[in-house]
This record gives C-alpha cells, sequence and structure tokens, in this order.
C-alpha cells in the first residue's frame, strides 16, 4: 500500500525544484493568483511527488515525469481518498498537477498523456447560504444594542454594512485605508491582488461616515481604516465573534456568518434583476461561473417560496 510522506520528505532532484519553482513564479505573476493559493498548489504538487518517487524506485526527475503512467496518477488519488481526502480537494489537487505538467509541456521541458485518462472528481455542489433581506438588515442595526462603546458599535455595523451592502470579503473590509474611500465609491484590493471599484450606496456610505466621526485613533490616508480597542489593525476574529453574538441574540442559524452576508448581497441582487456580469464585477469573481452559483441560490429561494404559497403544494 503506497503512503503519503510529508512535504519536506519528497525528493525531487535539481532539474525538478527549479521547473517547480518557475511554475510558481508563472502562476504568481502571470495569473496572479493569491499566496495562500500558490502555496495550496505547491503543496498538492510537493504531495503528488511524495507518492511517485518511492512508487517509481527514486528521486523524482523529469524523466520519471515524462514516463508516468496513468497508474501512478490514480494510486496517488486513491490514497488520499482513503486519507478521508474530499472530491474537492482532490479536485484542486489534480488541478494543480496538471497545471504544472501544462507548463512544462509550453516551455518544450517534456510532454505526457497519462492526465489525460484521469477524470476529475466530481464535488458535491454547496450552495452559498443567503440571509433574508430583514435579517440582513437586523444583523447590522442589532450591533448597536450589544455594544455599549458607541464608537466600536458604528465599527462594527460599518463593517457589516461593507459585506452586505457592497459585497464585500471580510478581509477585503478590513484591508481598507482612508484613500481608498471616496464620496461614491471604494477601491477595494481582492484576490490575487486585483483592484475593483465598488460603488457605494447612501446607506454605507453613513454607516462609514459615522465611524469615522466617532473613532477615537487618528485615520491617515494610508493607513487600515478600521482599528481595534487600542488602535492596532482590527482583527477579523473579532466580527466574526460578533456576529456570533447576533446570532444568539436574533435567533439565526450557524450559516449566518459575515461572508453570509457577501452571499446575501449577490443573492438578493440578482433576485431584484441585477445582471450576472455586473455583480460578478461588483464581487470581484475571476470566472462568470463562481457567480452563476447564485442562480441555483435565487431558484431554491424562488422554488421554497412557491411551495410555501402554492394551494396545491
Amino acid at each position: 500500500m503506497l503512503g503519503i510522506m510529508t512535504d519536506s520528505a519528497f525528493v525531487a532532484d535539481p532539474d525538478v525544484s527549479a521547473q517547480l519553482k518557475a511554475w510558481l513564479r508563472d502562476l504568481g505573476a502571470v495569473r496572479r493568483l493569491a499566496p495562500k493559493t500558490l502555496e495550496a498548489y505547491q503543496r498538492d504538487v510537493g504531495q503528488f511527488f511524495s507518492v511517485l518517487g518511492p512508487h517509481t524506485g527514486g528521486a523524482v526527475s523529469l524523466e520519471t515525469l515524462a514516463e508516468m503512467r496513468g497508474a501512478d496518477l490514480r494510486a496517488f488519488m486513491a490514497r488520499r481518498r482513503e486519507d478521508g481526502v474530499e472530491a474537492r480537494s482532490l479536485a484542486r489537487a489534480l488541478s494543480a498537477i496538471k497545471s504544472f505538467f501544462r507548463f512544462l509541456e509550453r516551455e518544450g521541458v517534456l510532454s505526457t498523456e497519462a492526465l489525460n485518462v484521469i477524470r476529475t472528481p466530481k464535488a458535491k455542489k454547496s450552495l452559498p447560504k443567503a440571509l433574508t433581506v430583514l435579517e440582513a438588515k437586523a444583523t447590522i442595526s442589532a450591533t448597536a444594542e450589544l455594544e455599549e462603546r458607541p464608537w466600536v458599535a458604528a465599527r462594527d455595523m460599518a463593517v457589516l454594512s461593507l459585506c452586505y451592502g457592497a459585497g464585500l470579503r471580510i478581509s477585503e473590509a478590513l484591508a481598507l485605508c482612508r484613500a481608498d474611500l471616496d464620496a461614491t465609491a471604494l477601491r477595494v484590493l481582492g484576490k490575487g491582488g486585483k483592484t475593483r471599484l465598488v460603488p457605494l450606496i447612501d446607506s454605507v456610505r453613513q454607516s462609514v461616515e459615522t465611524y469615522l466621526k466617532l473613532c477615537p485613533f487618528p485615520l491617515t490616508p494610508s493607513q487600515p481604516l478600521f482599528r481595534g480597542a487600542k488602535g492596532g489593525v482590527l482583527s477579523p476574529r473579532l466580527i466574526q465573534m460578533r456576529v456570533v453574538q447576533l446570532r444568539g441574540a436574533l435567533g439565526l442559524p450557524p450559516s449566518a456568518t459575515p461572508h453570509a452576508l457577501r452571499h446575501s448581497f449577490a443573492t438578493h441582487l440578482l433576485g431584484r434583476g441585477g445582471d450576472l456580469r455586473a455583480i460578478q464585477e461588483l464581487l470581484g469573481h475571476a470566472s462568470l461561473s463562481t457567480t452563476q452559483i447564485y442562480t441555483a441560490v435565487d431558484t431554491d429561494r424562488l422554488l421554497e417560496s412557491y411551495r410555501a404559497a402554492h394551494p396545491r403544494s
């Protein structure tokens, strides 16, 4: 039975190591993948090498990769399944491995047909959990009832307003600087270092302005907008804990998280007739297929309402 070694245990010769580094540089510079995505890709390929080396009887070389068979990949995938790795993670690992081999082929280093006989594992689709409009609004407004310090309440309401009213990820909201904010729009630094402009509706702008007026710390243009109790950068954990409090106070399900407010932003826009391409731009999705999942969410909600209201349901 094959075993998966740790990443540090796999052995690759200098030529393969050099190509691996070149591939990761290419992904970062050309495709502008986020650092955590690059780490995951490197880990996936490293885990594959840790199986391929012992399976083929030596260090992983370019010759090893050129002579790789479909059976080698199947052995790797089977072992990862035995370790309890889910289909989504297996699909990502296979995607990383394929990306590396495409790079080698594009650079004229080697080519292989082994990848053509391996099917991508089908991951179980999980739809984003959106709140209702009333739940989303209550999540924001009820913050003031749970926090005695006015400036902290205003801060948390502003962050949650940006998640629901502008569709920001919590990391994007907390990375905002004063210079990123103007009267009508936000300049948001998203995944992969990509910048997008997001319009500010009046209610969100007012929430941010209220926080700016009450914040006891100086906010220069280049410094983070949202601060912790001692003036440092606000931790996302504090906002997550706030939402846990709000879930208990409002009786919301465990799926009600800061990210669920972003899901709600997209779902409610689509339900009101929003254009899918425009929603893609607002969310900062690189691919339209990522945004299209909200069409399934909206359809499910429509069917739920139909079943609840139709007299013959």
